[in-house]
């Protein structure tokens, strides 16, 4: 029988990359890097063979879609930063049995949900990043499901938590759980984010201490209460995708019923406007 082994809320920040580069921003985003690894060790020493992400980077507008191909090979550039991601390599194995179970049994609750299984179907880089350190601790097998949701609300991707915990139980598969995205994302207007240093500050002290709000009752378990503030806290503070990543997260987790005190593996950081950080979920 399978399970989820470990929950994670991660940052995917492409300065990430680049930190690992020689030039000036080598060395910045070490402490990102290593909540990566951290979270990673912690979750294959529990057993875990393959890490499901919630990328907030997909942008789907109609039906929830999984990308379950049973292996990726490519180079990717990023059409939205190809100065900061240019032909990363990147090679991991798929889990294209999970993928379809999950995409069936959301179906099955309700929400129509498709697998696929294409070559020319790339992953995005809400899915690169975290699999290009979370790899280093392991021969983990990726499960890349979309959650920049623009049609879609809370309860959907709610229900499709709830789906891939019913399916990776109903499995064989030990999972690391991932919503890839950002707490606030209120980029930086391009005018303004070379005068206020973009790269390492935020945009919105308002959309800093809603973050820091949040963090406070995640690490308190007081889950209940930012779930009542969820759809408020997406749109005020322009959440990732609309946040659906964490809708989705704590579908599987149990939703409102889940109590359990997170762990902060990297400390709260701006990264060009918006508010970042790696935040472990424990699974009750």
């Amino acid at each position: 029988m399978g399970e989820i082994v470990l929950a994670a809320k991660c940052t995917h920040v492409p300065t990430m990359l680049m930190s690992e580069q020689p030039g000036r921003l080598e060395g910045t985003r070490k402490p990102a890097i290593d909540g990566h690894r951290e979270i990673a060790r912690r979750a294959k020493a529990l057993g875990a063979d393959t890490i499901v992400i919630c990328d907030t980077h997909w942008v789907v507008n109609a039906g929830f879609h999984i990308n379950a191909n049973h292996r990726f090979k490519g180079l990717f550039t990023s059409n939205e930063f190809p100065q900061f991601i240019q032909d990363l390599p990147y090679d991991y194995q798929g889990n294209a049995a999970l993928g379809d179970a999950i995409a069936e049994k959301a179906t099955e609750m309700g929400v129509h949900t498709l697998s696929h299984q294409i070559d020319s179907l790339e992953l995005e880089y809400g899915t690169l990043v975290p699999m290009r350190f979370m790899s280093r601790e392991g021969e983990f097998k990726v499960v890349s499901i979309a959650a920049w949701c623009t049609v879609h609300d809370h309860e959907e991707s709610r229900v499709v938590g709830e789906a891939i915990r019913a399916a990776v139980e109903a499995s064989d598969s030990k999972v690391l759980l991932v919503a890839s995205g950002s707490l606030s994302h209120k980029i930086w207007a391009n005018r303004d984010y070379a005068a206020n240093n973009g790269t390492f500050t935020i945009s919105s002290e308002f959309n800093r201490q809603m973050d820091l709000r949040v963090l406070e009752l995640w690490q308190k378990g007081d889950h209940a209460t930012f779930l009542k503030m969820l759809k408020e806290y997406a749109d005020f503070c322009c959440g990732e995708g609309s946040m659906h990543d964490t809708a989705m997260l704590y579908g599987a987790l149990g939703w409102d019923g889940y109590t359990a005190p997170c762990e902060v593996a990297t400390e709260y950081f701006p990264s060009s406007g918006t508010g970042q950080t790696n935040v472990i979920f424990p699974v009750q």
